[in-house]
């Protein structure tokens, strides 16, 4: 073997061993590198060199899924783990299964890996220990709707516990609670009740409702029938006076125009006695009917008139009428005959021969003073 096979020998091993000790970390990743077994620096994304049999990477062990891998970059993206369910049992002795999901991030990867042996499984027996004691402070109640104070109780007591790990917890939730089935079985129970109670709660205030509605309704019916009914009252009222009114002007009128053809026609006293004794005629129609004249005293001193006039007369032969004496006697008649005109009384509805109504004359002669022959 020549130098020159040799020389190139030894080339190759040594590009060999610079080909090992050139590494590319991606994005997002970092890589710890030791030194002679010694924590050197953190090569970040990019080209790094690494000395042969010098510099070695640190291998990290990251869980992924239900497995744990060991890798020698480290993610310092956001990442979740997420847990099976673990039995817990609340202040209220309720033994229940609590499925947890965390939301981490590696801020400092030599922290990661010198701080604690294994991240993940630290972080896993931690996050279960803290919900057991979490949950073991809370009743069922409170378990079931208090999940947001548990989500932050929790993260603050991770966040608390990973700082000195270079870890920094970003979130927790709590995926699912699963009480025992005789407790499923009381809340499905009482869940109905419930409902059971808001809607007779309801019906009830729906009922008072429609009642106190149908009370205004009626209340409001009645004022306005009364209303309407003192509004008919009043129209009818008004009807009847006004009827009323019509019915006196009408009797106004028909006693001016019989005054004024009275008037007009000169009736004599003896005109106004015929129709006086015709209109009591024909009120006298009928049975079981007495009528008896307002002045009767008039009608009797007339008769005794006429009775002296014809006693007077038939002692004629006798003895020489004296002139005074007949004169007394036409006075008289002629008074009486006034008196009946004036005094007559005639009921309101009464008629007259010939269909006029008999009313009183509203006004009355003077007497006629008796004249000498």
């Amino acid at each position: 073997m020549d130098f020159l096979t040799v020389l190139g020998i030894i080339a190759v091993i040594l590009v060999g061993i610079a080909a090992t000790g050139i590494r590319i970390v991606p994005q997002a990743k970092v890589m710890v590198v030791e030194r002679l077994g010694k924590f050197h620096n953190v090569a970040s994304s990019g080209l790094n060199f690494l000395i042969p049999f010098v510099d070695s990477p640190r291998a990290i062990e990251m869980r992924t899924g239900n497995r744990y891998m060991r890798s020698n970059l480290v993610d310092l993206r956001e990442q979740v783990m997420g847990f099976d369910t673990v039995q817990v049992i609340t202040h209220d002795n309720v033994n229940m299964e609590v499925g947890s999901v965390i939301y981490y991030q590696i801020v400092e990867p030599a922290k990661a890996l010198y701080q604690v042996e294994n991240l993940a499984l630290a972080i896993e027996q931690l996050t279960m220990t803290n919900l057991r004691n979490i949950m073991g402070g809370l009743t069922l109640d409170q378990t079931l709707t208090s999940r947001e104070t548990v989500n932050t109780k929790l993260r603050m007591v991770l966040d608390d516990a990973t700082e000195k790990w270079g870890v920094k917890v970003t979130r927790v939730e709590l995926r699912e609670i699963e009480p025992p089935q005789a407790i499923k079985a009381a809340m499905a129970k009482q869940m109905t009740a419930e409902r059971e109670r808001r809607a007779e709660v309801t019906k009830a205030e729906g009922d008072k409702a429609a009642s106190i509605l149908q009370a205004e309704g009626e209340k409001i019916s009645r004022i306005l029938r009364a209303e309407a009914e003192r509004d008919a009252e009043i129209a009818r009222a008004e009807g009847q006076k006004r009827a009323t009114m019509l019915q006196a002007e009408g009797k106004a009128e028909a006693t001016r125009l019989l005054f004024e053809a009275i008037h007009n026609g000169r009736a004599t006293p003896e005109v106004l006695a015929l129709r006086y004794m015709e209109t009591l005629q024909e009120l006298g129609k009928g049975d079981n009917k007495m009528f008896v004249p307002y002045e009767a005293t008039a009608t009797l001193g007339a008769i005794s008139a006429l009775k002296e006039v014809f006693t007077q007369s038939e002692d004629a032969p006798k003895r020489a009428p004296a002139p005074a004496t007949q004169q007394q006697a036409r006075a008289a008649a002629s008074l009486n005959a006034q008196a009946l005109a004036r005094n007559t009384v005639v009921p309101e509805h009464a008629t007259l021969p010939g269909g006029t109504p008999a009313v009183p004359v509203r006004r009355q002669r003077p007497p006629v003073e008796p004249q000498d022959d």
